[in-house]
């Protein structure tokens, strides 16, 4: 894991929650080479809820002009066989100070899933 290119941006929080570790370098990695978010930036959610975040701007689809979007959006990595409190999910919100996280539940297949999560009662679009 050290080797990797990607390690030096998140290996501080590597060490400092290393049971969240793997799947925040799973989720970073997603981010940065697959789904090719910009500006990304990692973030410590604190020791009370032992883990980071990761924040960028997502690609826009071909459909929608490309490029990327103007505001940030917000990826909280965990793990499948991990258990997230409701504690944890608001502090995710209170920390980062947004409206909509994407959960990203990682597994160790190596396979990733997100689910954007909404703070409060959100109406769907229609």
């Amino acid at each position: 894991m050290e080797s990797h290119p990607s390690y030096s941006a998140i290996s501080g929080l590597l060490r400092k929650y290393p049971t969240a570790g793997a799947s925040l370098f799973q989720t970073y990695n997603d981010i940065t080479y697959a789904q090719e978010w910009a500006d990304i930036e990692v973030i410590d959610l604190g020791e009370e809820y032992s883990r980071g975040a990761i924040r960028g701007r997502r690609k826009l689809g071909l459909d929608e002009g490309g490029g990327f979007q103007l505001e940030f959006s917000y990826a909280v990595p965990c793990s499948l066989s991990e258990v997230l409190s409701f504690q944890v999910l608001k502090g995710a919100f209170h920390r980062l100070n947004t409206e909509d996280i994407y959960l990203a539940i990682t597994s160790e297949d190596a396979s990733i899933v997100y689910y954007k999560l909404s703070n409060g009662i959100v109406k769907p679009p229609v």
